[in-house]
């Protein structure tokens, strides 16, 4: 299994957040059904002020390019991506276009494992 964070900022409108925030708790089973087809088992949202979070824990096999191929075939998911970015903006660094920002891990702890230094 393969896991990814990425992130994404909202529009700085409380307005916005909050019917996003709705949009998102009636997600589109159409919606769900592209997401779990590429071959992702977990995604979680989570949001701070303005700022998105988002996991994902997925098949080995799965692939951001396919997924991307598999998604502008998709006419409900391309409605889906105009209809949101109405409330989202590109994170600082993002390349044009860019939404989801792949991030890089830099640390992780796992319970069992040993501490050194003390």
């Amino acid at each position: 299994m393969k896991r990814y964070a990425l992130a994404l900022d909202l529009q700085d409108d409380p307005q916005l957040i909050a019917e996003y925030e709705r949009l998102h708790r009636n997600v589109a089973a159409e919606i769900k059904k592209s997401i779990t087809d590429s071959g992702i088992l977990c995604m979680e949202i989570f949001r701070f002020a303005d700022r998105m979070f988002m996991i994902i824990e997925a098949t080995d096999d799965f692939s951001f390019d396919e997924k991307a191929i598999a998604d502008a075939a998709n006419p409900i998911v391309q409605e889906w991506e105009r209809s949101t970015w109405r409330y989202q903006k590109p994170i600082p660094g993002a390349k044009p276009g860019e939404k989801w920002v792949l991030m890089d891990k830099i640390f992780e702890l796992r319970t069992g494992e040993e501490t050194h230094g003390q």
